[in-house]
């Protein structure tokens, strides 16, 4: 691919962002491929270089705040009619109950969801410090002469370490995966504002 049809498909892809994010980042990547080519790669081979458009622009809609985004979006194209605004103001009463009962449906599944986590790294603290626990009441029991309750505690010390080590990885694993999902989830907002060129 050249480097004009990489471009122009990259400024495809980028369409409906503000109009100077998307003449800043074509800049960049421009200048990016030129300075490969002097560095005495090919043209398809600087091109190639730079990575897939549809990386390129997932990380840029990343970069760019919802809120930016948001304001390019929801700028008026053009004045509203007398008749839109008051359908528009008839009609807040069912639109404007309907949109915030929606959002507090969302807010609060995402809520339970970190609410979930919070619990499970309380288990694991729970269970890591009734390994500890379990330690010290070996020594203390067999200090006291009590051997085989110190015995016992040592066992089940060994085996709350052993699940504070399991449910730390999981721990571990179900925070990344909440991450990501967070992640995935104000790209796909962001992607909302974003109203694509048509082809």
């Amino acid at each position: 691919m050249s480097k004009q049809e990489f471009l122009a498909q990259l400024r495809k892809g980028l369409s409906g962002l503000p109009q100077d994010d998307i003449e800043e980042r074509l800049a960049f990547y421009s200048e990016m491929i030129e300075d490969q080519m002097e560095d005495g790669l090919s043209e398809e081979d600087a091109v190639s270089a730079v990575g897939s458009i549809d990386e390129i622009v997932t990380q840029v809609v990343t970069d760019i705040p919802l809120t930016k985004i948001a304001k390019e979006r929801i700028k008026p194209k053009r004045r509203l009619s007398v008749g839109e605004i008051i359908l528009l103001a008839l009609g807040s009463p069912i639109w404007l109950s309907l949109g915030i009962a929606v959002f507090a449906v969302v807010l609060s599944l995402y809520a339970v969801l970190w609410s979930l986590i919070v619990s499970v790294w309380a288990i694991f603290a729970s269970t890591a410090a009734c390994s500890i626990g379990g330690v010290l009441s070996c020594i203390i029991f067999t200090i006291g002469g009590n051997g085989a309750s110190g015995v016992a505690m040592l066992a089940a010390g060994i085996v709350c370490t052993g699940l504070s080590i399991l449910m730390f990885y999981g721990c571990k694993a179900a925070t990344k995966g909440i991450l990501m999902l967070t992640k995935k989830m104000a790209v796909w907002i962001k992607n909302c504002f974003i109203k694509k060129e048509e082809a």
